[in-house]
């Protein structure tokens, strides 16, 4: 299981300033095996501690923050998004470079969120329970950014430890593209988000 991240984990604003670009060059590195495009409009990108406390390092430098009280709501917004142990978790994006493409697609791609499903090879597809903080569809469209959990059985958690097959998917009537199996590098890497 990954530990949420804390206060001390983090870089103070000067500090982080210092190790920024080896830091970057590092969690880049680390997302390569992370980032799984589904089709050519979707984009699943498996989130864990380290790609967590990058993001709040942005967050705070972008937004200055150095005081407590905000250092903690960054806390508080990302760790959900760091494994637990028994799941992967995601950030998924859905990309349309034309606007007016995107407003369209938007409006037929409700639901996208709740389509979506990983598969541990010999096991059932889990669909993700998706957008635990807040509601991103509306009756007109669904957002273009969606968090989403992964909750895995302990047999499944236990194959994929053991080198399975992991695939993931979307299968909406609108929007169906699979990745069967993953590639060998973020199969390794998903499978060490598990306890």
């Amino acid at each position: 299981m990954m530990d949420k991240l804390t206060r001390d984990d983090l870089y103070s604003l000067e500090k982080y300033a210092e190790v920024r670009p080896q830091f970057r060059a590092e969690v880049m590195k680390h997302k390569r095996d992370r980032i799984v495009p589904v089709g050519p409009n979707v984009t699943l990108h498996f989130e864990d501690r380290l790609t967590m406390q990058y993001q709040i390092q942005e967050m705070l430098r972008a937004e200055r923050i150095y005081e407590s009280e905000g250092i903690m709501e960054e806390l508080e917004a990302y760790n959900p998004l760091i494994p637990d142990g028994s799941n992967f978790k995601a950030t998924m994006m859905v990309e349309f470079d034309d606007v007016e493409e995107r407003k369209v697609a938007l409006a037929k791609l409700i639901g996208i969120e709740d389509k979506t499903w990983v598969q541990v090879s010999g096991f059932d597809r889990v669909y993700a329970i998706a957008d635990e903080d807040m509601e991103r569809d509306t009756e007109e469209k669904t957002s273009s950014v969606h968090f989403m959990r992964f909750e895995l059985t302990p047999d499944m958690v236990k194959a994929a430890k053991s080198g399975a097959a992991i695939s993931v998917g979307v299968d909406h009537d609108n929007y169906a593209h699979q990745v069967e199996p993953l590639p060998q590098g973020i199969r390794d890497s998903l499978a060490r988000d598990l306890a």
